[in-house]
């Protein structure tokens, strides 16, 4: 008999060494068994990670209103030191103004300990990290770009400021 030319018989395919390279199919009920555990394990892991982020959210806000509350009692002595200036407002300007003034000071010592020092030097160089140009005026004493008057403080330092210096500065004359 013979042998058609498609050869309808299967031999098994090597890779020239002699080896089968057949694959054996995967039985259906161990695909169907772990396709469900790793859906399963999927869903688990969605689960973690939805809880994972409404435990963020919830340490977010307690972080955000523990912040928000130290920064409110830092404050209260100011507030209690400005009520007590207003009911001495009728005694003696001076001790009013002396009251003010150190009212004023512990201000900026609640902005520094919070990490925002106070810039209100004169004769330093200008700095565009801190400092914000409202004026130039000739000054042939100085040397151009020198801080000649502040005319509002700044507070705090390069990259985490809350305002920048509003300074006057001086050019060569010109």
């Amino acid at each position: 008999m013979e042998r058609s030319a498609d050869h309808s018989t299967t031999e098994p395919a090597t890779d020239g060494t002699g080896t089968d390279q057949t694959e054996t199919a995967p039985d259906r009920t161990d695909t169907g068994a772990e396709l469900a555990q790793l859906e399963d394990r999927w869903r688990r892991a969605l689960a973690d990670l939805d809880n994972l982020r409404k435990r963020y959210a919830k340490d977010l806000d307690r972080e955000r209103a523990a912040e928000v509350a130290k920064v409110s009692a830092a404050w209260l002595p100011v507030l209690d030191n400005l009520e007590l200036a207003l009911a001495h407002a009728g005694s003696d300007p001076q001790t009013v103004v002396e009251g003010v003034k150190a009212i004023r000071d512990q201000a900026v010592q609640v902005l520094s300990r919070f990490g925002f020092e106070r810039h209100d030097e004169v004769g330093v160089p200008f700095s565009p990290e801190l400092h914000e140009v409202v004026s130039v005026v000739a000054q042939p004493d100085l040397p151009s770009g020198t801080v000649v008057e502040v005319l509002r403080p700044g507070y705090g330092e390069d990259g985490r400021q809350l305002r920048p210096a509003a300074v006057v500065v001086s050019r060569p004359e010109g």
